[in-house]
Order: C-alpha cells, then structure tokens, then sequence
C-alpha cells in the first residue's frame, strides 16, 4: 500500500502543471477588458501589482506548507495557529470559495458562448440554469471528468494563449498604449477595482496546499513550485495584457471577449474560432471539474463535523446527492445575480478569507513552531506576511458594499452554524 502510494504521489513537475492548470481558466481569456475599462494601458501596472500581491500569498502558503504532510491547506493552517472557530470559519467559506467559483464559471462560459454566437444574449438565464442543473443531475448519476477530458482541457487553453502570444507580439503597435489612462486622466479609485478585478484570474494556486498529501516529499517540492507557478503565471499574464493591448488599443475596454477579438484581428477567422474553442473548451471543462469537485468539499465538511451529517449522504453510485443539490440551488442563485465581471470580483473577494488567515498563521507558526534547515524560509522575516494582510485589508476596503457582503457572508452565516453543530455534538453525547 505505501509503495502504491508513493508510485501515484505528484514530482516537482506535476505539482507545476497542476498549478499552472489549476491557476489559468476563464479570467485571463474575458477580464483584460475589465481592467482596460478602468485602468486602460495602466492595466498592464494592475497585472504587475497583482502578481507582486499573489507571490507573496503564495510564499506565505508556501511557508505554512512547511509544517504539514496532510492534506487541509488554510482549514488546516486556520486551526492549529487560532483554534477550532477560526478553523471552522476558513473550512465553512472554503466550501462557498467552491460554490461562488463555480457559478461564476457559469457565467463565464455564457459569456463566452454570447461573444461567439450574438444572438444568445437575452438567453443568459436559461443558459447558466441548464448548465448548473445538468451538471449537478450528470454528478448524481455518478459521472466525473476523466483524465483525457482534463488533458484536453489543458491543451485547449493553452495553445490558443501560447500562440497569441507568439504571434501577436509582432503585430503590437506603439500607438495603442497612449494615453495611458482612459479619456487621458486617472479617476480615483480605479487602480483598487482593477486589481480586485483581475485578481479572480489569479486564483487558485491554493488547491496545490490542499492537495500536499498527494505529493512527494510535499515540504520540499510544495514550497518551490507554488513560486516557480506564480513566477510564470504573472509573467504569461502580463504578455497577454500586453500584446492585447498593443493589438486593440482603446478598442480593448469594448471587447466583450478581448484576446477572441484581437487574434481575429490579426489572424481572421482561424485566430478568432481558435480563441473562441479555447474559451468554451477551458471554462466548460473546468466547469466539469468544479461541479465535482465542489460538493465533495460540502461532504469533507460534515465529514469532518464541520456542518451536518446529512450533507455526506450518498446513493447507491456513491454520488453526494445531498451536496450536490444544495450547491446546485446556491450556485444558480448566485449565477444569476450578475455579469462575470461582478461575480469574478465576489469570486476574488471570498478567496481572501482564506489568504489572510494563513498569512497570520505564518506569523504565529513563526512563534510556535520549529523549522528544519531544509525547509523554505521566508526571506526578510515577518515582511512578506505583514505586506500581504496590509494590502489584501486595503483592496477589501476599496470595495462596494455589497460586492463585499457577498463575498465575505459565508463567514457571517458560518457562526450560527458553528454553535449549532456544538450545540448537537454536545447533545449527542449526553
């Protein structure tokens, strides 16, 4: 048993591909607009920003990993530095992080389709409600991606990437990046809504600090290439901006489906319906993989004793139907509530429950816990995690209200929970 589990555990080059695959979806194809409407050419300095912001995320992840063979990622780090009600608060948002990522792939993937075929657009509804019921109905019947399946999604996002890139680098005109803010002037505010907004395109290298127990020798390998995913992601991301700027200019704010419109720009019909499979075959199939993935994190949680036990209730093709259902309703409530632009901010803002929890564990485990020489070691001391709280607090602060109550609501619904599932285990054993 050991050795069969040793022969299927993740190298160093694995755990960089799952990174890189699990990091790059639906946002860096649709968002580039976003951030042009609010930044314009300055949008490229919002990529820089986030990146800078992400790595030191990522080395704080990369720092508590040090202490852990086991899966759990930010639920496991929340509990041992805070103690069982901040660990329940990171594990209850953890399964919302899921449920909000998933309608908002929804909406992506309307989007997406809408771009390519126009005449769809008043049918957004019925277009996210089919996909979200018939995923959840194809997981009750006991149907899950396959390999094949996730492999082609990683070639199909990334060869359409790849080549704009490679191409479209020769098409850039100087031009394009003047003036450098829309209408020739910087509105206040901006710089903060741009970076939430293409923040979403840089989340999920977190699934790599769940995912430790599947790895070789997680405390060496886990550290490096969470870094080594985020160095080439943020330097991916920003060519992209760039060339799509270059290529479009101030025409880049319009596009509902930028790098779609400039590679067609550049190379017609081939550039624009390779973009456009690229799109719906990475965001449909992610889409596959969340649906899932999503509600086995609800089963995990009453497995765990988080919520209640009826939630890991399965059927005879051990299917989580009762997961299953109750994430269905959620995420098509949320699907339904806004544009992909919205719901990728909500998306991004719900995901710092999780950041700064473990960006504060990092400074008590540095209190608390012992280091092996070879373990990584954060350079300058509390900086980096004193850095990351400091600016993911101010973006937060930048945000609507209301954006931000969404985002961050599972938190508050998850206190009442949290009595009430101590509540019942007291009862239980009396």
């Amino acid at each position: 048993m050991v050795e069969e589990k040793a022969k299927n555990q993740l190298g160093f080059w694995s755990i960089i591909l799952l990174g890189i695959n699990g990091i790059i979806g639906s946002g860096i194809f649709l968002l580039p607009n976003q951030a042009a409407k609010l930044m314009g050419t300055a949008s490229i300095f919002v990529l820089i920003f986030d990146g800078l912001l992400v790595v030191s995320i990522a080395m704080c992840f990369a720092q508590a990993a040090n202490y852990f063979d086991r899966d759990g990622g930010p639920y496991l780090y929340a509990q041992d530095a805070f103690g069982e009600f901040i660990g329940f608060e990171v594990g209850f948002i953890t399964w919302a992080v899921r449920i909000i990522a998933e309608a908002t792939m929804a909406v992506a993937f309307q989007t997406a389709l809408v771009a390519t075929f126009p005449n769809l657009a008043p049918y957004k509804v019925l277009i996210v409600s089919i996909l979200i019921i018939g995923l959840a109905l194809m997981n009750i019947a006991g149907t899950h991606t396959s390999k094949i399946v996730i492999d082609v999604i990683t070639v199909s996002k990334l060869i359409p990437l790849v080549l704009f890139v490679a191409i479209g680098i020769f098409f850039i005109k100087g031009g394009n990046f003047t003036p450098l803010f829309p209408h020739g002037h910087y509105q206040s505010g901006s710089f903060a809504k741009a970076a939430l907004v293409m923040f979403y395109a840089f989340t999920g290298f977190e699934g790599l600090s769940v995912a430790a127990g599947d790895m070789t020798n997680a405390r060496k390998n886990l550290p490096k290439a969470l870094l080594v995913v985020m160095l080439c992601v943020t330097t991916f991301y920003i060519l992209i901006q760039i060339v799509s700027t270059g290529i479009l200019g101030s025409k880049l704010a319009q596009s509902p489906a930028p790098i779609q419109m400039a590679f067609a720009q550049i190379a017609g019909g081939f550039g624009n319906a390779l973009v456009a499979a690229g799109t719906l075959l990475s965001t449909g199939g992610l889409l596959v993989a969340s649906s899932y993935i999503t509600p086995r994190s609800g089963v995990a949680l009453a497995e765990s004793g988080i919520m209640p036990p009826i939630l890991g209730k399965r059927n005879r093709v051990n299917a989580p139907w009762v997961s299953i259902l109750v994430g269905m309703v959620i995420t098509l409530l949320i699907a339904w509530s806004g544009t992909f632009g919205f719901l990728a901010q909500i998306s991004a803002i719900s995901r710092f429950a999780q950041y700064i929890p473990t960006c504060l564990a990092v400074l008590v485990f540095a209190k608390t816990k012992k280091r092996r020489p070879e373990d990584f070691n954060l350079p300058w001391g509390p900086v980096i995690p004193i850095v990351a709280i400091l600016v993911s607090l101010w973006l937060l602060i930048q945000v609507d209200h209301t954006q931000l109550l969404i985002g961050l609501g599972a938190l508050l619904i998850g206190v009442p929970v949290y009595f009430i599932m101590k509540l019942t285990h007291h009862s239980s054993k009396v």
